[in-house]
């Protein structure tokens, strides 16, 4: 969806989406990165930090007694405050009966024109999580994590059945179309390689409309994969879009069965990939 800079109206329109998504059958429901806001990040700006909140705290009281409701399983990408002077972006989920089953603080922060993040947020240190939800083990990560193979094959071992990537990524306005296709199509393939390594479905969640004054063009985009790579879904890069895909989890036992790339891991091998950089010398 589109935001504005209303936090109130935010939480509103995503409840109103949360219910017409459940309406059309979903039990899984996630938002998009920071969905209570604008993206704020393209600022180094004292003042956005009075947008965040503890976790738990105010919009997870509401999501979770709306979660109960439904009967659905809800991952909501908050902005934390954890203590004074120190703050996370951090996923939280609630399960179908309303419980706070936890939450997820991202692990890779970015710093980049627009994307301002270190600013903001301390990197996480939960480490990688999966949550036992009514309808499935899910694994989150946000954004920037959805770049790095490590965390995706963390998850994936810790028995997540699906990935979900709760993301805010956009066009700068002022590129041309040959560079936005390139990236859109870097951000899907990385994603999809993701779901063939690991043998699981994998769900990104974009947001939508333009922000920064115009600037930026956020790309949307969603999509879900099958534990193959295999495009099911994709969102507009223009329209708000609610998708409801029916997973078969039971999928991934064929895939890793047929292509097992887990069984064949050498992790006798791997111990040079917590080098930060590997020199000849």
């Amino acid at each position: 969806m589109s935001c504005s800079a209303n936090k109130d109206e935010n939480l509103q329109k995503a409840i109103i989406r949360i219910r017409e998504a459940a309406d059309m059958g979903a039990q899984i429901i996630c938002l998009q990165e920071l969905f209570t806001s604008l993206y704020f990040c393209d600022v180094e700006e004292y003042e956005h930090f009075k947008l965040a909140e503890a976790i738990p705290g105010p919009s997870t009281g509401v999501l979770g007694k709306l979660a109960a409701e439904l009967g659905v399983v809800i991952i909501a990408s908050l902005f934390e405050k954890r203590a004074q002077g120190l703050y996370h972006n951090t996923t939280a989920i609630l399960d179908a009966d309303g419980q706070y089953l936890g939450k997820y603080r991202k692990m890779h922060i970015p710093d980049d024109p627009a994307y301002y993040e270190k600013f903001y947020f301390t990197p996480g240190d939960l480490g990688y999580k999966v949550f036992k939800t009514r309808f499935g083990i899910v694994g989150v990560l946000i954004c920037w994590d959805q770049w790095y193979p490590e965390a995706a094959r963390i998850t994936a071992l810790m028995g997540a059945e699906i990935l979900f990537y709760p993301t805010a990524i956009g066009w700068a306005t002022s590129q041309d179309e040959a560079t936005n296709t390139e990236q859109f199509n870097a951000w899907q393939t990385i994603q999809r390689s993701h779901a063939i390594a690991n043998g699981v479905h994998v769900v990104s969640v974009n947001r939508v409309g333009l922000e920064q004054d115009g600037a930026m063009k956020f790309w949307g985009g969603s999509f879900i994969t099958n534990p193959f790579g295999t495009v099911l879904e994709q969102a507009s890069h223009e329209a708000e879009t609610i998708i409801v895909r029916e997973l078969d989890l039971s999928k991934t036992d064929r895939y890793r069965t047929h292509w097992p790339f887990l069984r064949d891991r050498r992790i006798d091998s791997y111990q040079p990939i917590t080098s930060r950089y590997l020199d000849e010398s």
